[in-house]
Order: structure tokens, then sequence, then C-alpha cells
């Protein structure tokens, strides 16, 4: 059975290779044609320079690995340290350079002045007591024509790892009066 399907099967592949002669010798032949000059050109590897082998002495170092050189330090002495478990205000995902200080609203029921800040396009009622920005900055003083705030930084000559306060503020952009308006 095996030796008649062989029989069979052996016209058909004759006939097939006959079929992928000289149809495409336009093709074969440009493509030689236009190869002929092609050489290619790989550079040579560079050569693989061994580093210095630097020995590591953990005694009295930090561990490289602790969670506490990813994590903001706390302050251990002196400092103001933020409150890392206060839950954060919406504000307080922008740079403060990113918010726009637009107007004052003075509310009469609770007599709370309210600042509206902009950011994306979208307004902002703040009061004195709220967090904006990213360095824990909170609202001290709102006036007709700025926002004061403090700030709780890491101590920005890294010398020690306390946290030092300092102030910041949003203008009324020039021009702009200072304008309120009562609820």
């Amino acid at each position: 059975m095996r030796w008649l399907a062989m029989i069979v099967s052996l016209p058909v592949t004759v006939m097939l290779a006959g079929c992928g002669g000289a149809e495409h010798e336009d093709v074969k032949s440009w493509m030689a044609e236009s190869s002929k000059d092609l050489r290619g050109n790989v550079a040579p590897l560079p050569d693989l320079k061994i580093p210095p082998i630097v020995s590591y002495d953990p005694k009295g170092n930090d561990d490289p690995f602790s969670s506490a050189r990813i994590e903001p330090e706390k302050a251990e002495s002196g400092g103001t340290k933020p409150d890392f478990n206060r839950p954060k205000e919406q504000l307080e995902a922008y740079p403060l350079e990113s918010l726009s200080f637009v107007g004052v609203v003075a509310n009469t029921k609770d007599g709370k002045r309210r600042a509206l800040i902009r950011v994306d396009q979208v307004m902002h009622h703040v009061t004195v007591g709220n967090y904006m920005g990213e360095n824990f900055g909170r609202i001290v003083e709102i006036s007709d024509a700025e926002v004061k705030l403090i700030e709780t930084v890491q101590d920005p000559t890294g010398q020690t790892r306390d946290w030092v306060e300092r102030e910041s503020s949003l203008k009324l952009p020039e021009g702009g009066q200072g304008k309120e308006a009562r609820k």
C-alpha cells in the first residue's frame, strides 16, 4: 500500500518542481545585480573593561538595602517632622509652582476667608490650616494679595537629618486686583 502511494505521488512532485522554473528570472537577476556591490561592514566588538574590585566593609556604614534610604527620614532630634500618617489633601499632589492664586472668597456664615487656587483648569477652595504643595505646606495666612504657607523640608544644607520649616507664598499675579467675593 505504501508503495502505491509513493508511485502515485511521484508524478505530482515532478510536476510541482517544474512550476518554479524561469517564472521570476527578471526579479532574481535584478536582485543579483543590485546586491553584487554590497558588502557587510560590522565593526568589531569593543574590548571589555573589567571594573576594579571594591571591598565593602559594613562596619559603621548604613545598610544600602534598608528601606530607610527610600522613605523620608524622620527627625530624631530638635526638628519638626511632618505627620506622615496624616491623609494627604488633594493639592499636595502638585508642586507649589504649578498652583495659581486667583482670588479670595469671604464666607459670612463662619467668617473664614477662603483662597481660590487653580490647578489644571480646576478651582479649589482652601482656608487657613489646609495643606498644599509637595513639601507639606500648611496655609497660615490668606490676604487679598497672597497665601502664606509654612513648608516642612529636610535641612537643605544636608548637615543634619532634621526637618526645618521655611516660609513660602503664592501671590496674586501681576495686574490682578485682590478681588474679594462675598458668599
